[in-house]
């Protein structure tokens, strides 16, 4: 019988070790992003066989990841397929790569189906493009950016757990300027960004801050992913504040990413609006991912 039950702190450093043992690019792949979002979706994880199996709620159907590290992912994933199909009558995995699948396919020929959603789809981008926003189609972006810096009464600065209020009150903000379209979705967003800025030094996590003429305008958080990329779990910003958006994007990326060769900034979530605001930052790579679904 697996038992999956919920993440605590403590288990922050064997997560995090699976997740180095597969590298996976996939922003759903860090114990921070699992813990974040626990609540909401009811995460929990398992301990099989030397793997990592985190389970969730997906549209109100139990999902669970492929096994993940360097254990016996096989025995891990018969073991759970019996006790999925047991339960709820079948296994359903979530939140697959390509590679996955391609494991799949040579261990479980024909024994599934497979679904995918554009709206999962992660965004990573060049480093170094981030960086310096060069080239034609970049232009907007430094324009935006060189009016921020007018007057030079701008400041990015790292943030401390000590400046969680400052930032809460910047969501509270946020949300008084999005209320005529407040809806589910950002409520647990918002959840989500509060409990990351009350849990930053336990979950290890970066921020940044960014100030114009003395007052907080924008904030980020993020953390490493794997050896070549970063992960930017949050972004938030006054949109009333010329240049807010891309100046915290680039601050952040200057200051916290310089070591790693990519840049993921996750998905769009079928949002029109944000998969523009994503696209127009010419990602390198758009990380599909897949649903698989076993037949009895």
């Amino acid at each position: 019988m697996i038992e999956f039950y919920s993440l605590s702190f403590g288990d922050r450093e064997w997560v995090t070790h699976r997740m180095i043992e597969d590298a996976r690019q996939a922003c759903e792949y860090s114990f921070a992003n699992n813990y974040l979002w626990s609540d909401i979706y009811g995460v929990k994880m398992a301990k099989e066989q030397g793997c990592l199996i985190f389970r969730f709620l997906n549209d109100g159907e139990c999902c669970y990841t492929i096994p993940i590290g360097a254990g016996n992912r096989k025995g891990a994933l018969d073991a759970l397929r019996v006790q999925a199909e047991a339960e709820t009558g079948e296994l359903k995995l979530a939140s697959l790569v390509q590679s996955d699948l391609d494991w799949l396919e040579q261990h479980y020929p024909g024994q599934y189906d497979v679904e995918t959603d554009r709206g999962d789809y992660d965004y990573v981008y060049s480093t170094e493009k981030l960086s310096t926003l060069s080239g034609r189609k970049l232009h907007g972006k430094r324009n935006h950016i060189a009016r921020f810096k007018d007057g030079n009464n701008w400041l990015y600065r790292e943030m401390m757990p000590e400046d969680a209020g400052e930032c809460m009150r910047l969501l509270d903000v946020w949300k008084e300027a999005e209320a005529e379209k407040w809806n589910d979705e950002m409520e647990n967003e918002l959840h989500m960004n509060r409990r990351a800025l009350r849990n930053l030094a336990e979950l290890v996590l970066d921020g940044g801050m960014l100030y114009k003429g003395g007052r907080l305008v924008a904030f980020t958080i993020g953390e490493p992913l794997n050896a070549d990329t970063y992960v930017v779990h949050i972004e938030k910003a006054l949109a009333s504040v010329q240049g807010a958006y891309p100046m915290i994007n680039q601050q952040f990326v200057l200051h916290n990413c310089q070591d790693y060769k990519y840049v993921n900034r996750e998905e769009d979530t079928g949002d029109e609006g944000l998969r523009k605001a994503k696209l127009s930052y010419q990602p390198e790579l758009l990380v599909e991912k897949f649903h698989a679904r076993f037949h009895r």
